[in-house]
């Protein structure tokens, strides 16, 4: 398997590379303490010498400045290759079973949606927990969005998207690891929200103001040096002024520096993802589309982001008191930063939102193109606009252990509906499970588990899972009717493909015999397209009446008083039903 070779090789080298780091940055802490003994050895020595002592002094605190400057960019890429390091060993783990101890996304079931509480789309054991590689919460938002999308439009551009993203596998890894060495404490939506709602309060003269301003105590202190000014208080009376014209906008200054203390982690963060996005090159037209989107005139959005990261930072550092007092008094910094601050804001506010949304798109689309990456052996489905609905051969759960599982033979034409019967435990559930997941996959853009498959678009929906409310004061049974009108009245709009298992379990078995009929039939006579599981055989004397329904069955076999299961989909009606075994197996009856 070459993926998980190319972790492997991968892990180790990124752990190589992140103890070689340690070492390096051990010796310039090494290194810098030599100088800083040195430095302080020499000044002490030459004390008396007070010209030989500042050289000293200064030369070892620009050595040390270097050094300190050196040892960031080593531990910045130490951290960087241990982000890697997580990565690979993760997806070493995942592929090995272990995945359950990831985000299960339980927050995106919705009982109301078309199928994402049937399918275990969310959950413990679910495809998003297997699936699921965001590291931006946008990100996840993005990659949910499109698992519950139901989305038939333009499958083949996606398509395009993840097969590039597969074939990227260092680029997604270096996005992935890039992301993950930055805490982003804000959601991008209040961002958004806060850029759009704030209003300017520093007046025009203020982009000049702060650079004039600061060249009159530097004017000052010269022309004191050289004797041309005998009054020294009148520096620390323009510090007072400088201070007494910061103060007028203090308390607006606090507000915005309180809200962009909260962003700053984001804007940094963003811009290196924009960076990545915007020099790679991209074939695919949805790619280019969305590299596109992130263009802002002659400027790149990253450079942008980055300036404004500066701004945000530079601000950030009026929490030092004494640069606080004299960088406003002497400078009017807070004044000058808040200007740049403002400036952008009003310049870039309206593009924001673009450019956010492209880095979310592009941490959902990783998941994707790393899912597909992972299962070089599944296929994209040929998209078809006429004739069967799905053509798929050696069709499975793409979750399950490829040594284990059997996979089946899958043909249903539009406007067919096919009845499954079939022993407990003998896998119809697991089936419309995995043909429901071929669906949502292949509307995704996704590679399907199967040999080759053929499908025609079709929006899903299902009833395979549902249960009674105390709190909306609902039964059971009436529950599963609110469903049943739901679907009724969703493919009276358009058509969808219906996936139901074991209808009106809420009642008594000849109402449930009756009441599945008449579903079935009026499904049918609406020309719909789908698959009912059932344990009830008299379902399947529609066939004879209704030549667009066929039987199909999962058998089980008792064999040396022990079940059996081909786990096969067979043609034809089961004959074999397993209750009664069961319960004297387990010695209940």
């Amino acid at each position: 398997m070459n993926h998980l070779k190319y972790y492997h090789n991968h892990l180790e080298k990124y752990q190589t590379e992140a103890k070689n780091l340690y070492k390096k940055m051990t010796g310039i802490s090494t290194l810098r303490l030599f100088i800083f003994l040195v430095t302080g050895f020499g000044i002490y020595f030459f004390f008396s010498q007070w010209k030989i002592a500042v050289s000293i002094g200064v030369f070892g605190v620009v050595i040390f400045i270097y050094l300190l400057s050196k040892y960031t960019d080593i531990k910045k890429r130490r951290e960087f290759n241990k982000a890697l390091v997580v990565i690979n060993n993760d997806e070493i783990k995942i592929a090995s079973g272990d995945f359950h101890d990831r985000d299960e996304g339980l927050q995106f079931q919705d009982p109301s949606h078309f199928y994402s509480l049937d399918i275990d789309l969310f959950g413990r054991g679910s495809f998003f927990q297997f699936i699921n590689r965001t590291t931006i919460n946008e990100g996840t938002h993005q990659l949910v969005n499109a698992l519950k999308a139901n989305n038939i439009d333009d499958i083949e551009s996606r398509q395009e998207a993840i097969k590039e993203l597969i074939s990227k596998p260092q680029w997604r890894q270096y996005y992935s690891a890039t992301s993950n060495l930055v805490a982003v404490e804000t959601p991008a939506e209040h961002i958004i929200k806060w850029l759009k709602n704030h209003k300017t309060f520093l007046p025009k003269v203020m982009s000049w103001l702060p650079m004039v301003f600061g060249l009159a105590p530097i004017v000052l202190f010269v022309l004191t040096v050289l004797g041309f000014i005998t009054n020294q208080a009148l520096i620390g009376y323009w510090l007072f002024l400088g201070l007494g014209i910061t103060g007028r906008y203090l308390k607006k200054i606090n507000i915005l520096a309180s809200n962009t203390n909260k962003v700053k982690d984001t804007f940094r963060q963003y811009a290196s993802l924009l960076d990545l996005i915007e020099n790679e090159s991209f074939s695919s037209e949805l790619l280019k589309q969305k590299q596109k989107q992130i263009q802002s005139g002659d400027k790149k959005a990253s450079e942008i982001f980055k300036a404004f990261s500066k701004s945000l930072d530079a601000l950030d550092n009026r929490n030092n008191l004494i640069g606080a007092i004299f960088g406003n008094g002497y400078f009017l910094t807070d004044i000058k930063n808040s200007y740049q601050i403002e400036q952008w804001i009003a310049q870039y506010t309206n593009k924001v939102s673009d450019w956010f949304e492209v880095v979310s798109f592009f941490d959902a689309y990783n998941s994707l193109g790393n899912y597909g990456y992972n299962h070089p052996e599944f296929v994209f489905p040929e998209i078809v606009k006429a004739g069967s609905v799905i053509k798929a051969e050696h069709l499975g759960h793409p979750l399950l252990n490829k040594d284990k599982r059997v996979d089946s033979d899958l043909t249903i034409e539009n406007e067919q509906f096919f009845i499954v019967t079939g022993a407990n435990m003998a896998g119809k559930s697991t089936f419309l499970r995995t043909v429901s997941l071929h669906i949502v996959m292949a509307n995704v853009g996704l590679p399907i588990c199967a040999k080759s498959s053929q499908y025609s678009p079709v929006k899903l929906i299902t009833s395979m899972r549902t249960s009674d409310s105390l709190i909306d004061d609902s039964s059971y049974f009436f529950s599963e009717l609110t469903r049943l009108k739901f679907i009724v009245d969703a493919i009276q709009k358009e058509p969808y493909f219906i996936v139901l298992d074991e209808i009106l379990k809420g009642t008594n078995s000849t109402d449930k015999a009756i009441g599945s009929r008449k579903f079935v039939e009026k499904l049918v006579a609406s020309n719909a397209t789908g698959i009912i599981a059932t344990h009830d055989l008299s379902l399947c004397e529609i066939s004879k009446a209704l030549d667009d329904v066929k039987n199909y069955y999962f058998d089980a076999e008792i064999v040396n008083d022990e079940l059996h299961f081909d786990y096969t989909l067979k043609e034809g009606v089961c004959q074999n039903m397993n209750a009664s075994f069961l319960l004297k197996k387990m010695e209940i009856i």
